[in-house]
């Protein structure tokens, strides 16, 4: 499909057939979060990808009902230790050129802006997770439109025991659930949800 056309087709869908989804299709909707950008690549998203309609029903105790009737749940999780490679993966983009064209250019920039302490205080531990948390969000939305441009319809579903969830998919304390994306064939066509226009949402140009 037109980028453009998968962004207006999407929907959240509560409603799936019962058609099982290729595993081709999963591996590749798994693949467009893997490609989503992250703070200094450190890649901190993982995923489950529950299939077993045993798991669904015990999942059903920990989140919305309609979950379950996916033909697939992926679990979209944070690797809350992904920060201790960070320096690894910075060094992984340097080696490969990825600051090439500008590094030289803002160097004394760059130098400047540590000295003058703003790496410490933006690079608060404290705000860790949430930069953990929106590498997940990034990664949830090129999953969703990449299940449209397969014909496929998902839903962002937040509202679930982020704790029972990780026990129930037998993950460590290193990992945290931060959302379900039920995934299938859309038994029906929701009509388009109302959206502020552009002038609503765009504050200001300066």
């Amino acid at each position: 499909m037109d980028f453009n056309e998968v962004i207006k087709a999407r929907r959240s869908i509560r409603k799936f057939k019962a058609q099982p989804v290729p595993d081709k299709y999963i591996q590749e909707i798994i693949e467009a979060g893997r490609l989503a950008p992250s703070v200094s690549n450190i890649q901190s998203t993982r995923y489950v990808v529950i299939k077993s309609s045993e798991v669904k029903e015990k999942l059903n105790e920990y989140t919305v009902p309609f979950v379950k009737n996916a033909p697939v749940v992926i679990v979209c999780c944070a690797y809350k230790k992904a920060w201790l490679e960070q320096g690894e993966k910075f060094l992984e983009l340097k080696n490969i050129g990825a600051f090439k064209d500008f590094y030289q250019e803002t160097k004394q920039q760059m130098d400047n802006f540590e000295k003058d302490g703003k790496v410490e205080r933006m690079a608060n531990p404290e705000i860790d997770k949430y930069y953990t948390w929106q590498h997940a969000a990034i990664a949830i939305d090129h999953m969703t439109l990449k299940a449209v441009d397969l014909g496929l319809g998902s839903c962002w579903v937040g509202f679930v025991d982020r704790e029972k969830v990780r026990e129930l998919v037998n993950l460590n304390e290193d990992y945290e659930v931060i959302a379900l994306l039920p995934i299938g064939y859309p038994s029906y066509n929701p009509l388009p949800r109302p959206r502020l226009s552009i002038k609503d949402i765009l504050l200001k140009e300066l």
